[in-house]
């Protein structure tokens, strides 16, 4: 069987779910298109490298990415570091033939994704981007049966994305409240998801309108590298000295998709009581779907066409009938986790480029989420509905 030797960025916690998806993969996906090999992790810390490639399961470590770019050895570049990192990254990649997968967001701006784009384009390598909620068996039943009619034509889409780890004021200043690192604060970080899948589902972007805020303006300066998502190691420590948070905590914004649907997205990491609140609502002139992460193996439909007094929305449970199904369970709402989606999504990456097929979300998708955000930024600015220029 194929094999495909992987060179892994980034040894936190989308490390390690990467690590886990290629493990994962041919154990439920067999036979497998091929098996991914994890041949070589990098981090700039050569004690978290070393110890990594233990953990994860890579034949060896380095502390530079020169050793993965130019090992031709390596079929895929997989960037599951710092959003300052991704576009050097793939496109030093992609010049040299390897594929990419990519985290998310693509790239700290227009300017990097457009680069990194341009780069897959030129070399014609397979890319993919970690959206990887589309690959959730509730979101693709959704799409089925949107794309099946079921639901109509679609008048309005309604997403949230809350959570509430950033909350704390104390909270130290992580790379993610940096623009310099993270190019953009909540926007970038959980609500590119959203627009995911809203695209995914509704259609394209046509015009946006939006406000953006900084609740927590200044955070304590962080002693470590790595951030912990909210936890602190001490929460009893005095408060160290502080310095500017200079990314938004919270988005709102309108959208005019180019299908004349009309919604809006609400995404937070200051939502007390959140969790990884992704809501999606989406009303058809015939029916509606209702879809909540938190409880991820249930899809609530709600069709015109059921008689009046047995209407209302109902709760399909996901099982071996509906999309990977028959991957995860013998029977349905046995559950599936965050590692299992990351699987799936490792598994469409896979394929495609053993088949030579697109796969999406690529960075064509990354690349115009990116344009979306600035349209949002410039909307917020401006305080006007600002048109995508694609």
């Amino acid at each position: 069987m194929k094999k495909l030797n992987i060179g892994l960025v980034g040894t936190g916690f989308m490390g390690k779910a990467h690590s886990l998806a290629y493990a994962a993969m041919p154990i439920l996906f067999w036979p497998a298109p091929a098996i991914p090999v994890r041949k070589i992790i990098v981090s700039t810390d050569e004690k978290r490298a070393r110890e990594s490639a233990q953990r994860f399961g890579f034949e060896k470590y380095s502390t530079d990415i020169k050793d993965i770019i130019s090992d031709t050895e390596i079929d895929i570049v997989d960037i599951s570091s710092t959003n300052d990192n991704h576009s050097k990254i793939a496109v030093a990649a992609a010049q040299v033939g390897k594929h990419i997968y990519c985290e998310k967001p693509m790239a700290r701006n227009v300017r990097e994704a457009k680069a990194m784009y341009d780069a897959v384009k030129r070399s014609g390598v397979t890319s993919i981007l970690g959206y990887n909620y589309r690959r959730t068996p509730a979101i693709a039943l959704a799409k089925k049966y949107i794309e099946e009619g079921a639901i109509g034509k679609i008048l309005n889409f309604r997403g949230t994305y809350l959570q509430d780890w950033s909350a704390d004021p104390s909270y130290p200043l992580s790379w993610r409240f940096q623009k310099r690192i993270a190019g953009s604060g909540t926007l970038g970080d959980i609500g590119t998801h959203v627009i995911d899948l809203a695209r995914y589902l509704v259609g394209e972007f046509l015009e946006v309108n939006a406000v953006t805020r900084t609740i927590i303006k200044n955070r304590p300066i962080q002693k470590k590298a790595f951030d912990r998502l909210g936890r602190n190691e001490n929460p009893n420590s005095p408060i160290s000295k502080k310095s500017k948070v200079d990314v938004e905590d919270e988005v709102s914004f309108m959208i005019k998709f180019s299908n004349n649907a009309i919604g809006s997205i609400e995404v937070s990491r200051n939502a007390l009581g959140r969790n990884n609140f992704i809501t999606l609502e989406i009303y058809g002139e015939k029916g509606s779907i209702y879809f909540n992460y938190e409880r991820r193996d249930e899809l609530k439909v709600c069709l015109a066409s059921d008689l009046a007094d047995k209407r209302g929305f109902k709760t399909i449970y996901l099982g071996p009938m509906h999309p990977y199904g028959k991957i995860f369970w013998p029977i349905p709402a046995l559950g599936i986790g965050f590692s299992d989606i990351k699987t799936i999504e490792c598994y469409e990456f896979i394929k495609a480029i053993v088949e030579q097929k697109e796969v999406s979300p690529n960075f064509e998708d990354g690349y115009k989420i990116s344009l979306i955000c600035e349209s949002i930024i410039k909307s917020a600015e401006n305080k006007k509905w600002i048109e995508i220029k694609y």
